[in-house]
């Protein structure tokens, strides 16, 4: 089954507002931003982090370290699979200790991508908290995930699929929604 567009839920000028929406709120929440730092999922949670860092430094004042990771070998569907996955290789350049992090994606779905990503960090130490940021939160659940700033949920059927292109060569940056076709 192919995914085929079904429409265009947020153009360049509506994520923007989402992201600087979600960067005001994580700014008027209780942290200590010296010890602040993010981590997105790669690979369209990492420039929504690098957006998201470079506001807060600019509101706050600090300097919010930055980090991508790759989650792959930790995702739980790979575990029985035949081949070998692809993956980056994660680096953070920060100690995870102690450290107050916001976890990063584009859209949060079954949950299982953070779990994934929620393993990989605690194998790296133990952080004073993580806190998760995702621009769409389309339902459908399957453990108990929820994200802390959301720019926007939005209703869908699992047949549909969405997808926030920020900074793709090969489409408009935005929101879209997708559906499962025949062809």
């Amino acid at each position: 089954m192919a995914l085929q567009l079904k429409q265009q839920i947020h153009d360049r000028e509506g994520l923007k507002n989402l992201l600087n929406d979600m960067a005001e709120r994580i700014c008027a929440d209780d942290f200590h931003f010296q010890n602040l730092a993010m981590i997105g999922i790669m690979r369209t949670g990492a420039p929504i982090a690098d957006y998201l860092a470079k506001r807060i430094s600019e509101v706050k004042g600090v300097d919010v370290p930055v980090a991508y990771m790759d989650i792959t070998l930790y995702r739980d569907d790979m575990i029985d699979s035949a081949f070998e996955p692809f993956s980056r290789q994660t680096e953070i350049p920060f100690a995870v200790k102690n450290r107050e992090i916001i976890l990063v994606d584009d859209v949060l779905f079954t949950g299982r991508t953070v779990r994934a990503a929620l393993t990989s960090i605690v194998a790296q130490g133990r952080p004073k908290l993580v806190r998760l940021a995702v621009v769409v939160d389309r339902g459908h659940r399957e453990l108990p995930i929820r994200a802390d700033y959301v720019g926007m949920t939005l209703s869908t059927s699992r047949r549909e699929g969405v997808r926030v292109r920020i900074n793709a060569p090969d489409q408009e940056t935005g929101i879209y929604l997708y559906e499962e076709s025949a062809t």
